[in-house]
């Protein structure tokens, strides 16, 4: 990913950050020259027993996911391989109106995090129930309502055969926080007002990363 200097994450655990707050990835590997690459979208976590609540570099750190097994990307997948999670964070269109300045010419306000890393394939049934009571966990606490899994334990043990969990280890991660750094300080005044002011849940998310910027 290009990332201009100017947009690059005022600190590292912006990139943590958006990851856990925006945690289904685009997962995307190597296929063949008929099929070309896969592209799935799956849900990731960082793994609790080794990473922690890591919000520094990621290099070395350990993510969790898992995608359907019926999926043709799962049987192309092999321990070792190369694989890249994009993540999307707040974003949106900004409209020259919000600059009052002329001439002015629209643009994307957007936030991403690509991860590089290699994969390790999880075959036990016992680590994959592991890998979907995490992923709950996370998920319940972070999005949830606190949903008590237990009740539904026998039913995860009968569906995880269908579910291929892998482990992702870090290697290398970039962070895009374009958030019209560009702009002179009151013009990115205005355009954080905007967006502020708006009933998009995107425009409104954006806004806060602009609030946090040094």
């Amino acid at each position: 990913m290009f990332v201009p200097s100017s947009y690059r994450e005022p600190d590292s655990s912006w990139t943590a950050d958006l990851i856990r707050g925006n945690p289904l990835a685009l997962a995307v590997s190597n296929g063949s020259p008929e099929n070309g690459p896969f592209a799935t979208h799956l849900p990731v976590i960082f793994d609790p027993e080794t990473s922690g609540d890591q919000a520094g570099e990621l290099p070395g750190v350990t993510l969790l996911g898992h995608m359907n097994r019926a999926n043709p990307h799962w049987a192309a997948l092999e321990t070792g391989s190369l694989m890249l999670l994009t993540f999307t964070g707040p974003h949106s269109y900004v409209s020259p109106t919000v600059y009052e300045v002329t001439p002015a010419a629209p643009t994307w306000n957007f936030t991403a995090v690509h991860v590089r890393g290699t994969v390790e394939r999880i075959d036990s049934l016992e680590e994959t129930l592991g890998v979907v009571q995490s992923t709950v966990q996370a998920f319940e606490g972070a999005f949830g309502d606190g949903w008590d899994m237990t009740g539904s334990l026998d039913y995860f043990r009968r569906i995880a055969p269908g579910v291929g969990a892998f482990r992702f280890t870090v290697t290398g991660a970039e962070g895009m926080f374009k958030l019209s750094q560009e702009q002179p300080a009151e013009v990115r005044d205005r355009v954080q007002e905007s967006f502020a002011r708006s009933a998009c849940v995107h425009r409104r998310g954006t806004a806060g990363l602009m609030s946090r910027l040094p």
